[in-house]
This record gives structure tokens, sequence and C-alpha cells, in this order.
């Protein structure tokens, strides 16, 4: 099993990251109710935030960002799953980047969105990711996984891509509640069953 070192496991993953989202593929036959309805609300929510200059940390292959208005730049670490974004998001910006030292000067943006990318962080990197987003934008707002339907908070968990590569990967589950205690406060956008979306101010 790898240890995933970013971006090798979202380079290898890159072509079936959709997978997860859409619910085909090795995730064909999970028990997801009620997901694909909270996939769309979430997405409504993203689409509804006032167009501004945004930057997306952590872009991925664009599935999410496409629903963002305004100025776009998108950023990921995998240079696979930005060829995929290029496909999909035709008028962003797209960086190839660190998401915890962002190549960017102070305040380049209106707002930070970052779907699914702070509940794999530790602490460690909690940390300097909350500080590279506030310090180049006011605005901050994330979207990650409800806890609701989780049988636990955290893990380690085993990931297998199509190729039988097993990776291993940290991640979190959240409450709203609990995710804006750890911004330091701001507003719930989404508490679905599968999917959550708060904003935070600087």
């Amino acid at each position: 099993m790898h240890e995933p070192t970013a971006p090798a496991y979202y380079d290898q993953r890159a072509p079936e990251y959709d997978d997860w989202y859409l619910g085909v593929g090795l995730y064909a036959a999970r028990d997801r109710a009620g997901f694909d309805e909270d996939l769309a609300a979430m997405c409504a929510v993203l689409a509804r935030l006032a167009p501004a200059t945004t930057l997306d940390v952590a872009c991925g292959t664009g599935f999410l960002t496409r629903h963002l208005h305004g100025h776009i730049t998108g950023l990921d670490q995998s240079a696979r799953m930005l060829e995929v974004a290029a496909q999909r998001l035709s008028n962003a910006a797209l960086v190839q980047g660190d998401a915890l030292a962002l190549p960017f000067p102070d305040d380049t943006f209106d707002r930070v969105v970052s779907g699914h990318f702070y509940g794999h962080l530790d602490e460690t990197q909690r940390a300097a990711f909350l500080r590279e987003a506030r310090r180049v934008a006011p605005e901050l707002v994330i979207a990650d996984a409800s806890r609701e339907r989780s049988h636990t908070a955290e893990e380690w968990s085993e990931r297998v891509l199509r190729d039988g590569s097993s990776w291993r990967v940290y991640k979190r589950w959240f409450t709203p509640e609990g995710l804006l205690d750890e911004l330091g406060g701001g507003e719930v956008l989404h508490a679905g069953p599968w999917f959550v979306v708060v904003r935070s101010p600087r």
C-alpha cells in the first residue's frame, strides 16, 4: 500500500476522480442514498455565490469549480488533475502550485474556495492552509464531507484505484458548526447528509 504524497496519488487518480461524484466505476455498487440530490444542492450553493475574483484551491478536475462565477483561478498540485480541469474550464486560469504556500501576493482575490481538500489536512497543514487562504483573500468558502453519514470523524482509509494500486489517505468529516469553529466563525451555507458548505470572513 502506498503512502500518498501529493501529487502522486492525485496524478494517478485524475482520470477516475469524477467517478466518486458520478457514482460510477468503483463507486457504482455503493449505497449512496440521497447523494445525488445533496451533490446537486451543494453545487447550487456554490453557483449562487456572488461573482467574485476567486481562487479555487485544490480545484482538482474542476468538477465544482465550474459552478463558480466571476474571474476564476484554479490551483492544484497535480498536473494530471489540471489537464482534466482544462477541458472543463475554458474561461478559468489554471495554476500548478502548492496550496500550503500559495504563489500569489496578499489580497490577490476576493474569495478563496476549496472543495474536499481541507478534510485531508493534518493539524499542521490546516494551520498553513488557513494562513495562506486568509493572506490572499478576505473570504473563505469550504465545501467538504458531512459527518452525518460517516461512522467516524476521522480516519486513515484505504483507497484502491482502477489499476489495483492501494493508497492510504487521511480523511475527516465535519458538522458545519464544528467546521466553522475551526475557521474562526462565519455562516453555514449548506448542511446536508453528505456535504457541508460554510463561509468564513477573515
